[in-house]
């Protein structure tokens, strides 16, 4: 479309079931306003030869973030994980150009702008906005796919430092703006998200996993299992926690993140350790039975709380498979009030509190030891326990240390439950997330 009919497009009733199906009701005009403002400043701003010399098309383009839903730390050692797309999504509009080089414009960010006609790892671009996309174009590019030019006027609403994957859905992003430009946007959510892995890893210099790239490509809820990394199984569950009467959100305490990056990797090294005392490279290739008839031997070495870690490794990875059956019998029941949904629904709750009990007492990684006098999640969770009186259920999300955590709240309290929680940690510090069904997408706008 021109963006001319996009405009058009964005004040019509399909674009108000499109902006639902995305957002929700509450969230269609807000929709509405966003997208055209992305719209009037690509036209207004940017110069003609930022766009074809044919058309003038522009195409639009979304990615979720991500919450994680059980499978607290466990990914990096190969294990299961269970996480869900939302409604915060990274959004561009997006003019194909004539040549390689690429400007993209994000709201409260700075313009980024480059060449990719040389897709070689950048020393200096490291840790900028600059390594994902050359990172993603080679990427591409390995795979023997055409890459070019774009320019792109963006608006990000995955919140930073939250644990949703602000930086995955950007990356993913990236993945699909080149796939569907210059070579029929053919890829699958998983390969993209490898794609967008690998720009982190080596163009951007983070060695992260998988898991939250691929969360944010597949859309709803679902179970990763990484016993191979390389190729990870995947499951779809429909799961929707309003329609059991509870709302999801995450609350942010505000914790400082400065210097927590040896807090972050001491728990995959430490895990690992374990696994290399009996000649494994991960946990996954180990059992805890293994584990349990070696204790004095593993205290001398690897130390008590690498055990523990293991040992949160292992129930984790048990209460990833029963929460997935558990939400599996909630989506086989056409009345999620019905007693047999009602009954999932509290098992799974239960599991929810027990993986966050899990990370406090066995994962450690509620507040940094360099730190003990800051411990806003620990409060966090102990404030959401005394209010919900075991009707709900919160647990840490994301890395920890600091940051956020997530909590089931039933929907008729959620108000009170805001004002607890506000009058705490500040105004604007509870979201509530809605599960979105589609992940990375090129959105259909039909002409009028």
């Amino acid at each position: 479309m021109t963006g001319r009919e996009l405009l058009d497009y964005f004040n019509s009733r399909e674009a108000a079931k499109l902006f639902s199906s995305l957002y929700g009701e509450d969230g269609i005009e807000g929709s509405r306003q966003r997208y055209r403002r992305l719209v009037e400043e690509l036209i207004e701003n940017f110069s003609k030869a930022d766009f074809p010399e044919t058309s003038g098309e522009l195409r639009v383009f979304s990615v979720p973030g991500r919450t994680e839903l059980g499978g607290n730390h466990t990914d990096h050692n190969r294990g299961k994980v269970l996480a869900a797309s939302i409604q915060l999504d990274a959004v561009a509009v997006v003019a194909k150009r004539q040549d390689n080089k690429i400007f993209f414009r994000s709201e409260g960010h700075r313009d980024v702008t480059l060449d990719i006609s040389n897709l070689a790892v950048v020393e200096e671009e490291k840790g900028e906005t600059e390594a994902l996309i050359r990172g993603v174009a080679a990427e591409l590019a390995a795979r023997f796919s055409p890459v070019g030019g774009f320019s792109a006027n963006a608006s990000n609403m995955v919140l930073s430092g939250s644990g949703l994957s602000s930086s995955a859905a950007v990356e993913v992003l990236f993945a699909k703006i080149f796939d569907s430009l210059y070579a029929g946007g053919k890829r699958d959510a998983l390969e993209l998200a490898k794609i967008g892995q690998k720009a982190e890893n080596v163009y951007f210099g983070k060695p992260c996993g998988l898991m939250d790239q691929t969360a944010c490509a597949s859309g709803g809820a679902v179970a990763i299992d990484f016993e191979d990394p390389s190729n990870p199984k995947l499951k779809g569950i429909g799961f929707d926690p309003a329609a059991c009467g509870f709302v999801l959100c995450i609350v942010n305490t505000r914790a400082r993140h400065s210097d927590l990056t040896p807090d972050y990797a001491a728990i995959p090294a430490e895990m690992k350790a374990i696994a290399a005392f009996f000649g494994k490279a991960s946990l996954r290739e180990l059992d805890e039975e293994t584990l349990m008839s070696c204790l004095e031997e593993l205290r001398k070495g690897p130390g008590d709380r690498a055990v523990l870690r293991a040992l949160h490794f292992f129930g984790e990875n048990r209460r990833v498979d029963e929460m997935l059956a558990a939400l599996e019998t909630i989506a086989q029941e056409a009345d999620k009030t019905g007693a047999k949904a009602q009954g999932a629904m509290d098992e799974f709750l239960a599991l929810v509190g027990e993986s966050g009990d899990s990370s406090s007492e066995l994962l450690q990684n509620i507040y940094s030891v360099k730190n003990p006098a800051e411990q806003g999640i620990g409060l966090a969770l102990a404030l959401s326990k005394k209010f919900l009186g075991g009707k709900g259920a919160c647990r840490v999300h994301g890395g920890g240390f600091a940051g956020t955590i997530q909590a089931y709240i039933p929907d008729k309290r959620l108000d009170d439950y805001i004002k607890l929680m506000e009058g705490v940690f500040g105004s604007g510090t509870v979201t509530v997330l809605r599960i979105r069904s589609s992940g990375v997408t090129e959105l259909d706008f039909p002409v009028q």
